[in-house]
């Protein structure tokens, strides 16, 4: 039990790793779904809500957090079979804001419903309003007390990212959380109204320009988490500082295309972004991540091509399920491991060493400036102009020349140590 002296209590064991574990023992804030009360004689007891139980050994016992000295020291607690639910385990996440892109299903929509079940205000975005409220109805009837809030995001066009960054501001004014999971896969050689190559557009270019916009508001809710949804087949990709240029990123219909190419390329480029945004926003209290889900998840990312179609179902035997494919999302959004560490690709909820290309500061710097220039192109100067972005007009969006003026020397260092319509961004 805890003393009730004391807002908390600590307990030390050295572990393996030299971790030293501390449960914390707040007197008012007990595990999610979980209520103290006492009996006619005076015994105290814990009712757990979401598994009717009862106890009289306090839950807040069961719950330690890391005082890991590095990233290194990190215990590992999860690993592939772990699911998103059981991440959150113990977590209340009353009062915060979450957007995850791609959300009404796959991996997507069992990040939402892992957040949304540990009291997170989710906001699901998707191409089709009714597509979103369809998937929100089916969480609500498993828990009436979620709150989410369907809205659409169309990732082939800028404008229509713009908009919604926009009405998302006003409506909800704070973002603690953002998931950028949507992706598409298997395409063939397609072009968005926007001009660009649609996988590049969809994973990456709308995806990059939703975080710059919301960045303002993550800043102001910090600290704040990013989850860039990429994947292992980004160590494929073949992408060089000489070749970062919107012609091989985004071909033109008359220059050679190769779908899988194109793909492991943009997983490159999330990598890419999530490292350099942290070296750029870190210091204001935003931690950026990439993740890589499972291979060939059953997501429906491989729904373009039949071939793929038919991979997917004979390895889906041997593969994760969706909510142990959202674990590690969910482990980079809400866990306190995790928490003082940004700039970290993460596999089965375990810090991982990227591909040397993605952990190229002068690779990642580039792309950042060729996104920016691609995102003008298509909008002008309106693309970041000096419009606040809600919260009370006291948040606005960032220039261009600020964006672009930091170079791989300048830029700031970590705070801490080191199609759309699919809820799977990665799975290869």
């Amino acid at each position: 039990m805890c003393r009730r002296q004391t807002a908390r209590t600590r307990w030390r064991r050295a572990g393996r790793s030299g971790a030293q574990p501390m449960v914390l023992c707040s007197m008012h804030k007990l595990p999610f779904g979980w209520e103290r009360q006492i009996t006619e004689d005076g015994k105290v007891f814990f009712v757990d809500h979401i598994n009717h139980k009862t106890t009289y050994t306090d839950p807040r016992l069961a719950f330690a957090v890391e005082e890991s000295r590095s990233l290194g020291d990190l215990r590992q607690r999860f690993d592939s079979s772990t699911t998103g639910i059981q991440v959150l385990h113990g977590r209340d996440l009353t009062g915060k804001v979450a957007v995850v892109t791609g959300g009404s299903s796959g991996i997507g929509y069992e990040t939402v419903r892992s957040l949304a079940y540990h009291g997170c205000t989710v906001v699901m975005t998707c191409r089709e309003l009714a597509e979103g409220e369809e998937a929100a109805a089916r969480i609500y009837k498993q828990r009436p007390s979620a709150s989410l809030n369907p809205m659409t995001l169309d990732l082939t066009s800028l404008a229509n990212v713009k908009t919604f960054a926009q009405a998302f501001a006003v409506r909800f004014g704070r973002c603690d959380i953002l998931v950028l999971n949507a992706g598409v896969f298997g395409l063939g050689h397609t072009h968005t109204p926007d001009g660009f190559e649609t996988m590049f557009q969809v994973n990456h270019l709308s995806h990059f320009y939703l975080t710059l916009l919301l960045q303002p508001l993550l800043a102001k809710c910090a600290p704040a988490r990013v989850i860039y949804v990429s994947c292992e087949a980004h160590r494929f990709s073949k992408l060089e500082v000489d070749s970062m240029r919107e012609d091989v990123l985004s071909p033109s219909l008359r220059s050679p295309f190769v779908s899988l190419t194109a793909y492991c390329n943009t997983k490159l480029c999330n990598v890419l972004s999530a490292l350099e945004m942290q070296r750029r926003f870190g210091e204001q209290g935003i931690n950026f991540y990439a993740v890589h889900p499972g291979n060939a998840v059953p997501s429906g990312l491989a729904r373009h091509w039949w071939p793929y179609r038919l991979l997917f179902t004979l390895v889906r035997p041997f593969t994760k399920t969706l909510q142990q494919a959202c674990a590690s999302s969910v482990f980079c959004a809400a866990s306190t491991d995790i928490a003082r560490y940004g700039g970290v690709y993460i596999n089965n909820c375990v810090p991982c060493m990227p591909s040397a290309p993605a952990m190229d500061p002068i690779l990642a710097h580039r792309l950042h400036n060729v996104s920016l220039a691609m995102i003008e192109t298509v909008l002008g100067k309106r693309a970041f102009n000096s419009q606040s972005l809600g919260g009370g007009g006291d948040v606005s969006l960032s220039s261009p020349s600020s964006l672009q003026s930091m170079s791989p020397s300048s830029s700031p260092q970590k705070k801490k140590q080191n199609g759309d319509d699919d809820g799977g961004g990665g799975g290869l």
